[in-house]
């Protein structure tokens, strides 16, 4: 795989909001990448910040949010190929439990994996899309993020597998 780096490091933000409460919701971010150039964009960490869930009594609560290469009919999961980080915060209360009672459970996916990795993901096509979905809160959730990587350019090959790769995992 042949990649010539040709930015350095640069981070990108971006926010959502649920359009009603509890409801699936996807936004696309473009990178304004060169397809003429073979423009590639090298992901090296991700940070997702969703809303906390609200803390019904003897209701499970939960936000999740995703940042994916391809457009999702639902929140991602990283056994997805497209599917580059993940998150959920979610409140289990039983029903009779004490008003404000309930158990928080954190479940992200890593800014970067563990190991001496390059780089966590590429994209090759010129967006990347981020989801987010309450369950059981009486509001629309936000959730908030930032992307890093840096531009390159892919050979003739490689970046025709990347964009292959992306269009069939979609």
């Amino acid at each position: 795989m042949a990649l010539k780096r040709t930015s350095e490091i640069v981070a990108i933000g971006f926010d959502l909001t649920e359009s009603a409460a509890n409801t699936f919701t996807q936004s696309t971010v473009s990178l304004q990448l060169s397809p003429l150039d073979q423009e590639v964009f090298v992901v090296v960490a991700v940070d997702l910040d969703p809303s906390p869930p609200e803390n019904v009594t003897g209701t499970n609560t939960a936000v999740e949010m995703s940042l994916s290469s391809t457009s999702l009919t639902g929140v991602g999961n990283l056994n997805q190929s497209q599917v580059i980080a993940n998150t959920k915060l979610q409140i289990e209360s039983e029903a009779g439990a004490l008003p404000g009672v309930g158990i928080g459970f954190t479940r992200t996916s890593l800014d970067t994996p563990q190991g001496d990795l390059g780089y966590i993901a590429m994209i090759a096509t010129n967006d990347f899309f981020i989801q987010i979905k309450g369950r059981n809160n009486g509001s629309a959730k936000a959730g908030f993020g930032r992307m890093w990587g840096y531009r390159a350019k892919a050979d003739a090959a490689t970046y025709a597998a990347l964009v292959q790769s992306e269009v069939l995992s979609s």
